[in-house]
This record gives C-alpha cells, sequence and structure tokens, in this order.
C-alpha cells in the first residue's frame, strides 16, 4: 500500500472512530435522561430482611366452640355461609375453619385463624369471624408462647376483633398502621398467617383491585389481592414493603375452598377507626341517619331531571330518625354529605357511619327538580341496633300467597347478610306452586310493605293477608319488596282454596 492510500485510510479510520464515540456519548445521555420506572426500583431482590423484622408481630389464634354455641346455636339458620339463594353464597366463605362436621353429636369444634399484635399491653387484632361464639380463645406468639386471651371487643359489620392477653415478661413486638388510601393497583403486598395450621406462612403479591363490594355487608370496602390466603389465613395482616398494615385478611374467591389468587383485605383506615373504638370501649360507635338508600340508574336519574346517575335515592325515612328530624323524604336523592360528594348508593353507608355522632352535617339533596340543603344531626347506630329476642323469631306460613316468612331478628339479619337497620320480614321459602312464585318472589326478599302499609313482623304480615283474603272484592295483594337495595312492588294474587 502506498503513501498515499495509506493516509486515506488513516483518515477514514479516524473518522469512523470519532463517530463512534459522539454516538456512544450520546447514547449515555439519552439513557441518563430516561427516568427508571418505579418497577425497577420498588420490584425486591427478596422479602427476607422485611419478614425476620415483621414475622414476630403475627400470631396463631385458636378457639374452641362448644357445640350448640356455633353460629347462634340451634335453628333453621345454621352453616358457615349464607343461603345458597343469596349472591356470590357458593363461592365466598369467611374463613371458619372448621374441620369437625356440624353434627348434633359431634365434640367441641375447634377453629384456627390468625392475628398480630398492635400495641405493648397484649391487645390483638383479627377477625370477628374467627372468634364468633368461641368458648376459650388461645393466642400463639411466633416464638411458640401461648397465652389466653379475652374478647375485648368485636364488630360483625366489618369482621374485626380486639383480644387482650396478659403478656407478663414476654417481650411483644407491635405492627405499625399505614395508610389504605394510598395504596395503589399493582403496588407488592405480603400476607404472613396461619394457613392450615402452618404457622408462619409467607406468601406475596400484588393489589389487584381497590374497593370491592363482595356482598358482605353494608360497608364493604375490601382490597383485593392475589397474594395466596388461604383457610387459617383469614385475621393476619397484609403489609405494604414499608412494613406497615394496610389491610386484614378476611375472605377468598373460591370454589374449591383453596385460594385460587382472588382474596379480600378489610382496608386499614376503615379497620383503625373500628379497633380504636373496640380497644377503648368494647364497642365501636358509628353515625346512624336512618334512611333505606337505593341505586339511582339512569333511568331514575331520567325521571327526577338529573344529568346524571350519581347520589343514593331515599326508598324510606325511619320514624323518630335524625333522618326524619332534618327533614329528608323518601324520594330525595342524596348528592352531597358534609361537604363530599356521593357518587355512589354504595359508598354512603360508610360515608354516615364514619361521622361522629351529634355532628350537624350539611346533607344537599335533589327534590323536585332543583338542590335543596337540609341540615341534619347525625345520630348513634348503637342506639338502635336490633337484638335478638330470647324465644326466636317468629316463622309463619302464608298459603293465601304462597310464602314462609320470618321476622327480621339479630340472627337472622346475619345468616342473610341484610342491614341491621333493615325493617320488615324476610321470605324463608317460596311455595313451588303458589302465587308468590309465579310472580318471581325469591328467599331472602325482604317485605317492607303490604297493602300500603309497614310490616315489622310476620305476624303482622299475616294478619294483612288474611284480611285481604277474607275480602270477596281484593283479588290479590300488593307487597313492597327489598331485593339487592332495590324496592320492588309485586302484587301477588290470593290463593282462597
Amino acid at each position: 500500500m502506498n503513501t498515499h492510500t495509506q493516509a486515506v485510510a488513516d483518515r477514514r479510520i479516524r473518522s469512523v472512530s470519532r463517530f463512534l464515540v459522539h454516538a456512544v456519548a450520546a447514547l449515555v445521555l439519552v439513557v441518563a435522561a430516561v427516568p427508571v420506572r418505579a418497577h425497577d426500583v420498588s420490584m425486591p431482590q427478596s422479602f427476607a430482611d422485611l419478614v425476620e423484622k415483621l414475622a414476630p408481630s403475627v400470631v396463631d389464634i385458636h378457639t374452641i366452640t362448644s357445640q350448640g354455641e356455633r353460629n347462634g346455636g340451634q335453628g333453621p339458620f345454621q352453616g358457615d355461609v349464607p343461603p345458597k339463594d343469596q349472591p356470590f353464597s357458593e363461592w365466598f366463605k369467611n374463613f371458619q375453619d372448621r374441620f369437625i362436621p356440624n353434627d348434633p353429636d359431634s365434640r367441641p369444634t375447634h377453629a384456627l385463624g390468625s392475628g398480630f399484635i398492635i400495641d405493648d399491653d397484649g391487645h390483638v387484632v383479627t377477625n370477628h369471624h374467627v372468634i364468633e361464639n368461641a368458648g376459650k380463645i388461645k393466642v400463639r406468639l411466633h416464638d411458640g408462647t401461648v397465652f389466653d386471651a379475652t374478647v375485648k371487643g368485636s364488630d360483625e359489620k366489618t369482621d374485626v376483633a380486639v383480644l387482650k392477653i396478659e403478656p407478663g415478661d414476654s417481650e411483644l413486638q407491635a405492627v405499625e398502621f399505614g395508610d389504605s388510601d394510598t395504596v395503589r393497583v399493582g403496588d407488592w403486598v405480603l400476607a404472613i398467617g396461619n394457613p392450615f395450621n402452618l404457622s408462619g406462612t409467607v406468601t406475596a403479591g400484588i393489589v389487584s383491585a381497590r374497593g370491592r363490594d363482595i356482598h358482605q355487608g353494608s360497608y364493604d370496602d375490601f382490597i383485593q389481592t392475589d397474594a395466596s390466603i388461604n383457610t387459617g389465613n383469614s385475621g393476619g395482616p397484609l403489609f405494604n414493603l414499608d412494613g406497615k398494615v394496610v389491610g386484614i385478611n378476611t375472605a377468598i374467591f373460591t370454589r374449591s375452598g383453596g385460594s385460587v389468587g382472588i382474596g379480600f383485605a378489610v382496608p386499614s383506615r376503615l379497620a383503625m377507626t373500628v379497633i380504636d373504638d373496640l380497644r377503648e370501649d368494647g364497642v365501636v360507635k358509628r353515625g346512624w341517619l336512618g334512611v333505606h338508600i337505593q341505586t339511582v340508574t339512569p333511568i331514575i336519574a331520567e325521571s327526577v331531571g338529573l344529568k346524571e346517575a350519581a347520589g343514593a335515592l331515599v326508598a324510606n325515612v325511619r320514624k323518630d330518625s335524625p333522618a326524619e328530624g332534618g327533614g329528608l323524604k323518601v324520594g330525595d336523592v342524596i348528592l352531597e354529605f358534609d361537604g363530599k360528594p356521593v357518587e355512589t348508593m354504595r359508598s354512603f353507608p360508610l360515608m354516615v357511619a364514619r361521622t361522629p355522632a351529634g355532628t350537624v352535617v350539611d346533607v344537599v339533596v335533589w327534590r323536585d327538580g332543583e338542590k335543596q340543603t337540609l341540615q341534619v344531626r347525625i345520630g348513634e347506630f348503637t342506639d338502635v341496633v336490633q337484638t335478638a329476642q330470647s324465644d326466636g323469631p317468629v316463622t309463619v306460613r302464608l298459603d293465601e300467597i304462597g310464602l314462609t316468612v320470618v321476622d327480621l331478628d339479630a340472627r337472622v339479619q346475619r345468616k342473610w347478610q341484610i342491614d341491621a337497620d333493615a325493617s320488615g320480614v324476610l321470605v324463608l321459602e317460596v311455595h313451588p306452586d303458589g302465587p308468590a312464585a309465579d310472580q318471581g318472589v325469591r328467599p331472602g326478599d325482604v317485605i317492607e310493605l303490604a297493602g300500603g302499609e309497614k310490616v315489622t313482623g310476620a305476624r303482622e304480615l299475616e294478619g294483612v293477608v288474611a284480611d285481604a283474603a277474607g275480602d270477596p272484592e281484593k283479588s290479590a295483594v300488593l307487597l313492597a319488596i327489598r331485593r339487592n337495595d332495590s324496592l320492588i312492588f309485586i302484587a301477588i294474587g290470593l290463593n282462597r282454596e
């Protein structure tokens, strides 16, 4: 190669080299300018350090229940899950963890669950259904130490209970609560508990959804997670990656009894207020308004002149309630409560429940085609909770309309997941060949009105039906039935045979 050719080649090599250097520098600058994605920094290589720190705060719960005490004792409403006619009853299961059959001759029933320590004084949080009707409760710490426990307080509506142990010289490691309102779908979470009596089991997953309503009660607002949760995890904590409790594991969606990756936890923001009340007073203090509400459908919204289907429709106002005193009326659509918009019917009970009794709040309603602002003094829910009668609910067979109905007492409401402030009678059985069956009446429906009058008990409904059947000019009785938060009017023909 001559000198000229060599020089040309050298210049080309230097040119290419300079280009590559500049290209690499530019690439480095571009990479440096690209923000690191959240999962690149938040996805842990291991949960081991976090688990080592948190595990001592999680405990095992062992209960012994005498036969006959379980789920309200003897009667027509035994079993661990709602009747089959209730929504999702064959899939949603509280973790009752009953390993001995519900046999009249069976020995005492043992149950297992989970819990976690919340302070140095020995207060332990678990689920209400884990310790419901328990005769004896044992709490086992992470190191194997076992304590007898007493129930400080228990709340069925949120499925939260607080136990008390006397730790003596034992050192307890308490959890910290996090803010569940800041949890985002896709965040990592850890569940620690006692599934199938496998103490200290750890599972990990993400938050799959928030604000889930699984038809367990008025205050459903569950965190959904795919962290494996099984029988025995009930009452255990759901941790975020800061090691703080953001939920209490409560229920699973399953067809087999085992985890399919869909579990539910009570959010910490809801649980914390309940826990504070139970720890201090043993009871939960909730605000109470005294209305029955239902969903505002697009058709209802259009009929009353609303531009969008939002708010909560007042279907009934309880006599001598704060709502009646504040001027609320049937047919009002509640749009705002205490300065906050009521976006859905389901969100409204929680808004009221979280308001301290005695608070005067502004309630904005839609009435007669315009907004009106009412001032209502919130009452206390504990003042009006119905309690079961010692002789049990009255059951009446109504052959004239083809129904068997039962009084609404606390036990019936619990088994059929009826709101505690509901009024009327429950449809226990629909006779296959009767008039009610022809009109689509279902077990689990609540009859609130009959012949235009409020129904407060099965005997009262029996009298209304008997009067109608005895009047030759009447061919049917008009019933107002509440079903899934909707009020339905049904005329049922009378069978006089």
